[in-house]
Parts: structure tokens; C-alpha cells; sequence
């Protein structure tokens, strides 16, 4: 029988069901911010080479360089702890859910640079999606392993409780007498 809060049955599907919960309105979010028709007069070419725009911004000032990289970090970063939380495990390998998390948080943002080229006003940038990228990988490793094992302490922690007493020995056991077999 489970118990109610131990990190195994109810409480993991409750993580799960949260994490795409907010997976879900996290990614809604994100379509709506990028994908939407911007009205300008001209719109910049696409840029392909990787770590121009970043350059570019760079070329503006300390502040401005640091705000838009920022912003590209913080894009997709929330992806970095949900789609772990959606997964919903505590035993996984730190690394392989590392490389999971930032393969996924790539697709998307690769997925969200190929649809902005039919949206007027938004162009493909390379930079975005190392940015998306990187900013994934570095909330998966400043917050899931720490995560994780909180969850795993707490659940050993519950599985540790302290292990009723058995009662005293209330004397022989009962026994029922044979009634001999038929012939």
C-alpha cells in the first residue's frame, strides 16, 4: 500500500501531470512570444553564421549585448527543469538526462527558428538557437540533479519510517482435529 506523499505512486504522477501541465503553457507561452506577425517596415536577413548576431550585439554596449543574450538564455531555459519533471523519474543518469533535455530543448528551439521563417516579420537566427540551447543545459544542471536527490532523501527518508513492533505471542495456535478419509 502506497502513502499518501511518498515519492513513488501518487506523488510521482502529481510531478508528472504538474511538469506537463506546465510544459504545456510553457511552450504556448513561447509560440505565442515568437510566432506572432510582427508589423515592420524592413525585417534584418536571416542569419546563419553562428555567434554573428552575438557579435553584433556585442558591437551595441556591455548593457544592450548582455540583456539580449540574457533574454536568448531565458527563452526556452524553463525547458531545462520541465521536461525532466514531465519525465517525472528521481533515478535517472544525471548525464544522459542532461543529454536528453538539451537534445530536446535544441529540436524545439530548431523547430521554433524554422517556423518564424513563414511568420512576416520574424527572421531565422542561429544565435537564437545556440542560446536556447545552452540556456536549457544550464537550468537542467544548476536545478534537476539538486532536485533529484532532495526528492530521493525524501522519499528514502519516508521508506525509512519506524517499523511497527510485533505484538506478544498470545499463547499456542489453535489447531482443528483430522476427520479421517473416506474409504
Amino acid at each position: 500500500m502506497q502513502r499518501q506523499g511518498s515519492i513513488g505512486g501518487s506523488a510521482e504522477i502529481r510531478i508528472r501531470v504538474t511538469g506537463g501541465v506546465l510544459l504545456a503553457a510553457h511552450l504556448a507561452f513561447v509560440a505565442w512570444l515568437t510566432l506572432r506577425p510582427l508589423d515592420v517596415p524592413w525585417v534584418m536577413p536571416a542569419n546563419l553564421q553562428p555567434f554573428a548576431g552575438i557579435r553584433a550585439d556585442l558591437a551595441l554596449g556591455w548593457q544592450e549585448a548582455a540583456r539580449r543574450i540574457i533574454e536568448g538564455l531565458a527563452l526556452l531555459a524553463p525547458l531545462g527543469v520541465l521536461i525532466p519533471m514531465a519525465h517525472g523519474r528521481t533515478d535517472a543518469s544525471p548525464i544522459g538526462s542532461l543529454v536528453r533535455t538539451v537534445a530536446a530543448g535544441a529540436l524545439i528551439s530548431l523547430a521554433i527558428e524554422l517556423l518564424q521563417t513563414g511568420v512576416p516579420g520574424q527572421t531565422v537566427d542561429v544565435d537564437s538557437l545556440l542560446l536556447n540551447t545552452v540556456g536549457v543545459g544550464l537550468a537542467h544542471a544548476a536545478i534537476v540533479p539538486a532536485a533529484r536527490a532532495r526528492l530521493r532523501r525524501r522519499s528514502e527518508r519516508a521508506d525509512r519510517s519506524p517499523v511497527p513492533q510485533e505484538e506478544p505471542s498470545q499463547g499456542r495456535t489453535p489447531t482443528i482435529p483430522r476427520v479421517g478419509i473416506a474409504p
